[in-house]
């Protein structure tokens, strides 16, 4: 009876995953620091797979948990904190971009001359145009978002599996339209990354948003084949609603950097 479970909170085992997590992204960190000051990068490759190592085993114990009914009300309310808190520190991460992009277009320089001579975009730099590609991609993310929005409805709502795999399936099958896309307007965009601030901004900004919906994508992809093996329910779905969550975030970004970079910025 000493050591009967009286509470709802989930007291979890030791785990080396957070350990060789730490490790790992230092591993990369470090491999990518030399790597940019001319060595090899197989530092950066060997910390690169030890993070997607610990992700893959990590989230594998999170789904054993549960299974297992070690998600209680009250962890589920921790749980959603934390996804609350890891998309608002991705917020800032983007935050980051557009404060370089802005500043670089209200405030042009070129050398030589603080800011009086300068243009923005650069002189020489040809812009996309955002009524091709851009607002196609647009077009097509807000359908991704609005299918997971049907997806969250199908399981919330009615607990239908079934309802919520094909909902998903388009909205994955969109999410991968978007980066194939987004890859032929970069193979036909007439300005590199370097040399330039527009182009470093850009790419900068455009190419990490890419990588998240990239990741979104694997994020619903993985849902998606838990809800074929019915292991969502209504009461018990918040690894979805943190997915949903996620792929609505990127959407949001994608707005801002349409309005902002290929509109008003180009």
């Amino acid at each position: 009876m000493a050591h009967e479970k009286n509470h709802d909170y989930h007291i979890l085992k030791p785990s080396p995953w957070p350990l060789l997590g730490a490790l790992s992204g230092f591993a990369m960190l470090f491999g990518a620091v030399m790597y940019f000051k001319g060595d090899a990068p197989w530092m950066f490759f060997v910390g690169l797979a030890g993070v997607l190592y610990t992700m893959y085993v990590w989230w594998s114990d999170v789904f054993a948990e549960a299974e297992a009914g070690d998600h209680t009300p009250v962890v589920i309310i921790g749980l959603r904190y934390g996804v609350i808190m890891f998309i608002t520190s991705e917020v800032m991460f983007f935050v980051a971009w557009f404060w370089n992009f802005f500043k670089h277009a209200l405030y042009p320089m070129t050398e030589g001359s603080p800011m009086i001579d300068g243009i923005w975009p650069p002189a020489g730099i040809e812009t996309f145009n955002p009524w091709h590609l851009p607002i196609i991609n647009t077009l097509i993310l807000i359908c991704s978002g609005a299918l997971a929005t049907w997806a969250h409805h199908a399981i919330a709502e009615d607990g239908d599996n079934k309802t919520m795999v094909k909902a998903l399936a388009g909205a994955i099958a969109l999410g991968m339209l978007f980066t194939v896309f987004q890859g032929f307007e970069y193979a036909d965009a007439a300005f590199g990354f370097s040399g330039n601030i527009y182009g470093a901004s850009f790419f900068m900004a455009t190419g990490f948003h890419g990588f998240h919906v990239i990741i979104g994508t694997i994020f619903l992809a993985i849902c998606m084949l838990r809800a074929m093996k019915g292991q969502y329910t209504k009461e018990h779905h918040v690894g979805f609603e943190a997915a949903a969550w996620y792929w609505h975030f990127v959407d949001v970004v994608w707005l801002f950097l349409f309005i902002s970079v290929y509109i008003w910025g180009g």
